[in-house]
């Protein structure tokens, strides 16, 4: 069996699911890249309703992730955590294919 596109972590499954269920919406969560940034590409978190025909989807203990076909070409291989810190909480992606990232975490260069 090949690697995942994608892996969601526990502790990002876990969050995403009880952010989920406050909302009672399905626990989806979308992964997706925009050009911007203070590195030139930034990472955009939502939840979904469901998953569209050009997305490839990681499962974790019942919850998805859902990254689109473009996006997809930039974090193939990530993962996605969520970690909490004295500096605050948030979903973090390791991305293999990012050469550079910047200090919050949130934007890359490929």
């Amino acid at each position: 069996m090949s690697e995942p596109a994608v892996i969601l972590a526990p502790s990002a499954a876990a969050r995403v699911a009880a952010i989920a269920a406050k909302q009672a919406k399905p626990a989806i969560l979308r992964l997706s890249v925009e050009g911007g940034g203070c590195s030139g590409f930034q990472y955009k978190f939502g939840l979904a309703d469901a998953p569209e025909a050009d997305d490839t989807i990681a499962e974790t203990d019942g919850v998805r992730l859902l990254v689109d076909a473009v996006s997809l070409d930039l974090v193939s291989g990530a993962t996605v955590e969520y970690v909490e810190s004295l500096g605050g909480a948030a979903f973090r992606v390791t991305n293999p294919q990012a050469a550079s990232g910047c200090g919050c975490g949130a934007s890359f260069s490929v």
